[in-house]
């Protein structure tokens, strides 16, 4: 069965060149041109990814993302000319799994619509009970399942943000360059700064410190990278 793509820009251009651009890879494509409707269609359709840009008439997409991500865990990439730190830390903060900032290569853009697919397929699978787990510290992954906890909190990590403390957990106390992370973390085909390392890693603090200004678990090593402390506090 086609997976369906809903795909949400104001720009007509835009809309009809990634349609025919998604139709010829095999996906069935829905369209949007504004934030109501947008939440709307994603209701109706039920999509397997989401599309959606940035900037919006009616609502923004921080907003139309919101709102979708209180009632599903479709993947939603987030696509917008704006690249700042704050747009793309408020976008993992509502719950975008990923975003590209335009222009952009399509086949970076078919790159990444699979590897969303992948991770969610990936989590079809049976309850944790009996999946495989890893801990360290007051970490317990669950890798099948992108699941995260800290103790008994469920940390509700995006797939990115799930991938770079599973690679942590995995390497306590090696220490990561921001080019080591992307290349294990986002992978060749995907064009990125490594300033975006630091993004997600503000947001993870956010997450998993009880003071992220002064983070006890994920460590700077200045001029170099990031690391998982040796000994993690609880």
């Amino acid at each position: 069965m086609s997976r369906k793509i809903l795909i949400v820009d104001d720009e007509e251009n835009i809309r009809s060149g990634l349609s025919y651009a998604l139709k010829s890879e095999g996906y069935l494509v829905f369209v949007s041109d504004n934030g109501f409707d947008a939440v709307k269609k994603a209701r109706e359709v039920n999509p397997d990814v989401i599309l959606l840009d940035r900037m919006l008439p009616g609502q923004d997409g921080i907003e139309v993302c919101r709102q979708i991500r209180a009632k599903s865990d479709v993947p939603i990439i987030m696509v917008t000319a704006k690249d700042g730190e704050i747009d793309t830390v408020v976008g993992l903060e509502v719950g975008a799994d990923d975003y590209i900032t335009k222009p952009f290569s399509l086949n970076v853009l078919l790159a990444r619509i699979k590897a969303v697919l992948r991770r969610r397929d990936s989590t079809a699978s049976p309850d944790l009970a009996t999946s495989e787990s890893i801990s360290y510290g007051p970490f317990t992954l669950y890798p099948q399942k992108y699941v995260a906890y800290l103790g008994e909190k469920d940390l509700l990590l995006t797939p990115k943000l799930f991938d770079i403390l599973h690679l942590l957990v995995r390497n306590p106390g090696r220490v990561f360059t921001r080019d080591d992370l992307l290349e294990k973390v986002w992978g060749m085909d995907y064009a990125v700064e490594t300033r975006t390392v630091d993004v997600h890693m503000t947001w993870l603090r956010k997450r998993v410190e009880t003071d992220p200004s002064d983070p006890k678990l994920l460590l700077t090593i200045r001029g170099v990278g990031y690391k998982l402390a040796e000994t993690p506090h609880a």
